[in-house]
């Protein structure tokens, strides 16, 4: 394995230096120009924009917005009904009743020889991680990017009324998200090694095979698993490392840092962190996640609740701008763009609800209740959309940095945006944010590539060599991504991630009353087994 990688880094970094010393047009820049031209038509239909009056809206957003107005009614408001029950799962308050005895298998009263200490406590329950790691892998392909940068984005066409819509945004997409993730678990498969294969290629087709649509689902799971492959090498890879590279270049000095001109170096160095995390699978993933995503949330959650300190009397003033903004013209039609359109495109509506993809890491949790992990799933959005992008958009406002925003920023300036608003209270923060960029991408990566390899596996097998060289073809991909241009890239990857959305909401739409199914049981079993 070891051999194979250094073979194909030595192939690689000669071009790519080339690349870099071409003074013209590098050789990424033309790749990109032929990609663009070839994939172009794709991105045009996924991202086909319909007149509603003076406003032309992406058709995405629809499904994902109607879909999650739908589960959040046909479930009776289980984004708020389920949030309490949902930080008890993730507590572990409901363990008692997933396991029989502890020590003992199910049915078989004498302890177990030769069990590992860490296994003990979860007989009778099939998986491979915990309500917790499942939570952070999921959010660690979430929180990123999209948070720092589209809400940058977001704010600077619809305003701070924008900041309202983000938030109805986030509670609505609680309800994709714990349907989603309930029928990720209810029909993945398990290997007998206890390796997990979940995801909504296998909702799609063995759960509408359960009522009758096989044929569409194996169509619509095989779709789905191209797109999600598709994603994984661009929105969950190139793109993260290209816009780490971006700021640890600018922090360092741009043009006068050491790393300019080598995004190359970068992408070899973050590519062997990541090799090494990925080899191991979601468990190895999960041990990462659960330590990273609680780490880097506090520390910019942290800042930001220093900065609303720090300017204190500002706070009415901005949840004024806020509500005032929500409602007015400007407000209503750029916070439907900004936020619906923008953050979309950018994060996939920030939280991916509706995307599927969050199911994938879902589905590999230690339970023997669905609906369980589905009710966990359902504070990812609040999280990641409701916490921190709120506390983003609040830091924008009350710093006054909306002012410096332009509607055409892209990604890397609006990251700058952001931490040049945390910079005008903590002056140090800038390094602080870099770290946490890079944090960031880093492990949106390593869940992105769990991600894709589910897919890949399912369309080309189980077998080592599949699973190595999927996992050798994302390292090499981290590598071009740092040091490629990829304006055409990351279209083609945006709409690769929001393509994933059509075969998924058809699946959930049709599966959802076994969903409700699973709540009742999960619901039922709670109050008779434990009386709670």
């Amino acid at each position: 394995m070891k051999r194979l990688l250094v073979f194909f880094f030595t192939l690689l970094l000669p071009v790519l230096t080339f690349a870099q010393e071409n003074q013209e047009l590098t050789i990424d820049q033309k790749i990109d120009q032929w990609f663009g031209q070839a994939t172009g038509w794709f991105v045009n239909l996924i991202f086909y924009q319909i007149p509603i009056g003076n406003v032309r809206v992406f058709w995405v957003l629809f499904p994902l917005i109607l879909g999650a107005l739908y589960f959040t009614f046909y479930f009776k408001l289980i984004n708020f009904t389920g949030f309490g029950r949902a930080i008890r799962v993730v507590q572990g308050k409901y363990d008692d009743l997933e396991v029989q005895e502890v020590g003992t298998l199910a049915g078989d009263p004498t302890p177990n020889v030769g069990d590992i200490p860490e296994t003990i406590k979860v007989e009778g329950k099939d998986g491979e991680v915990s309500h917790f790691q499942a939570l952070t892998a999921a959010l660690s392909a979430t929180v990123g990017l999209g948070n720092i940068a589209g809400v940058a984005i977001a704010l600077s066409i619809g305003g701070a009324g924008a900041t309202f819509w983000m938030i109805v945004a986030g509670f609505l997409g609680m309800a994709s998200k714990f349907v989603e993730c309930t029928l990720g678990v209810k029909y993945r498969d398990i290997d007998a090694d206890g390796t997990v294969y979940g995801g909504p290629m296998y909702y799609l087709s063995k759960g509408l095979n359960s009522i009758g649509m096989g044929g569409l689902g194996k169509v619509l799971a095989a779709v789905f698993a191209v797109f999600v492959i598709g994603g994984s090498f661009g929105g969950g890879n190139m793109f993260q490392v290209n816009q780490a590279f971006q700021l640890v270049e600018n922090i360092t000095g741009g043009e006068s840092s050491f790393l300019y001109g080598k995004g190359w170096l970068f992408g070899v160095v973050m590519s062997i962190l990541v090799g090494i995390v990925i080899i191991g699978g979601i468990k190895s993933i999960a041990k990462v996640t659960e330590k990273i995503v609680p780490f880097m949330v506090a520390i910019y959650v942290g800042a930001s609740l220093f900065v609303l300190a720090a300017k204190f009397n500002m706070i009415g003033d901005a949840f004024g701008q806020i509500i005032d903004g929500a409602f007015s013209p400007e407000g209503v039609v750029g916070g439907a763009v900004g936020v619906l359109v923008q953050g979309f495109r950018r994060a996939a509506f920030s939280n991916e609800a509706g995307i599927g993809s969050a199911a994938i890491a879902h589905s590999a949790v230690k339970t023997k209740y669905p609906a369980s992990e589905g009710l966990v799933a359902l504070l990812e959005p609040f999280i990641d959309t409701v916490v921190v992008c709120t506390m983003t958009a609040l830091v924008l406002i009350i710093t006054g940095s909306l002012g410096e925003a332009s509607s055409s920023m892209n990604d890397a300036q609006a990251i700058l945006l952001t931490s040049g608003a945390f910079e005008s209270v903590i002056g140090w923060f800038p390094y602080v944010l870099t770290i946490a960029v890079v944090l960031f991408a880093f492990s949106s990566m390593i869940s992105w590539s769990y991600y894709g390899f589910q897919g890949w596996s399912y369309l080309f097998g189980r077998t080592k060599q599949m699973e190595y060289l999927y996992k050798v073809i994302f390292c090499i991909f981290v590598v071009i991504g740092a040091a490629a241009s990829l304006g055409s890239v990351i279209g083609f990857s945006d709409a690769m991630i929001f393509a994933m959305m059509v075969p998924n909401m058809i699946g959930l739409v049709f599966l959802a009353p076994k969903v409700k199914e699973e709540l009742s049981k999960y619901l039922t079993a709670i109050k008779t087994k434990l009386g709670k």
